[in-house]
């Protein structure tokens, strides 16, 4: 624990998971005691994270459990926001999506794809190409048509992909998650200058795009080579301010407050921090944001999050499933 900073600044924490595995429990009471260890959470956004899968029926329609686990945990609203899993590539998309809203009573806002793939073995975490596929596209389309936005996990390499769809459908949200994926893990630990050089590359780009958000979070991961989690020690709200402030500020010159947002990604990052010291990270690393820029709540394109920028908003071996 740390002395809490500003804790009158209220947050919507737009990447959190719930889930119940036979080893593993996160559900609505150890999220509430995470989001009420000081910090004004008003709100979160669930991210799919593979849980309470339908266990029978159409396979396309199987991950529309999740939408239903979700609104079952919490009925009175404190995850406001629910971003599920669907096949894109499947033929039956409009009918799946669908469903979810239906299951989502008024809070399904969007479908995240995890695409990343590296030629490292153990970094395949999608299909290579994803993003490019025929089959992809032509169900991206059923987000515009539905309103929905899409959001993804990739790696730093991947950005022009992600780049080359947000250019070809304009009329989708794409909210790119965990600083576009700065890996410094497998081939690329120990390479922090390139992988750094190549990223803010591929952000510029990716900036250009007005549809696209950033979501300035995931640093806790062991994908991002700091290796918290092995550290006798405690990680205090200042390293992580030291460390990823100067590229967390960069992303925020690049998109602009009205199109990034902090989140915790919780419990994941549990894995290097505490759920206080983050966001006492993340407050640190936007102390000189005026007033104005941590209120920032301008409604944009879709208005597929809420608020658009999060501090109301300022600015295990394996990972576990969410990320």
């Amino acid at each position: 624990m740390e002395q809490i900073l500003d804790p009158g600044l209220t947050i919507c924490d737009p990447h959190i998971h719930i889930w119940a595995n036979s080893d593993d429990r996160f559900m609505l009471d150890e999220l509430r005691a995470e989001t009420g260890s000081g910090h004004r959470i008003v709100s979160t956004v669930f991210v799919e994270c593979r849980s309470g899968y339908r266990v029978d029926g159409p396979e396309a329609f199987r991950p529309v459990g999740e939408t239903e686990f979700v609104v079952a945990a919490d009925p009175d609203g404190f995850i406001a926001g629910i971003v599920g899993y669907a096949d894109l590539r499947d033929p039956e998309i409009d009918d799946v999506l669908a469903a979810h809203i239906d299951a989502g009573a008024g809070r399904f806002r969007g479908v995240r794809n995890n695409s990343a793939w590296d030629a490292s073995v153990d970094l395949q975490r999608a299909p290579n190409g994803l993003l490019a596929e025929k089959e992809f596209r032509a169900g991206f389309a059923a987000l515009e048509r539905t309103g929905l936005s899409f959001e993804t996990w990739l790696y730093h390499p991947q950005l022009p992909e992600l780049a080359d769809l947000a250019r070809a459908q304009p009329g989708v949200s794409i909210i790119v998650n965990h600083l576009g994926g700065p890996i410094a893990d497998g081939p690329y630990r120990g390479h922090r200058p390139e992988v750094l050089e190549v990223w803010r590359a591929g952000v510029r780009d990716l900036a250009a795009c007005a549809n696209v958000t950033m979501k300035l979070g995931g640093i806790g991961m062991s994908y991002f080579g700091m290796d918290w989690h092995e550290h006798p020690e405690a990680t205090t709200s200042e390293e992580l301010a030291a460390v990823w402030g100067e590229e967390i500020r960069w992303c925020i010159e690049q998109f602009g407050v009205e199109r990034c947002m902090f989140e915790s990604n919780f419990p994941v990052d549990r894995m290097s921090c505490s759920y206080a010291v983050l966001w006492n990270g993340f407050k640190r690393m936007t102390a000189d944001a005026s007033d104005a820029e941590r209120a920032c709540a301008v409604p944009r394109h879709g208005d597929a999050h809420i608020p658009p920028l999060t501090m109301s908003a300022v600015p295990a071996g394996r990972d576990a499933p969410g990320a």
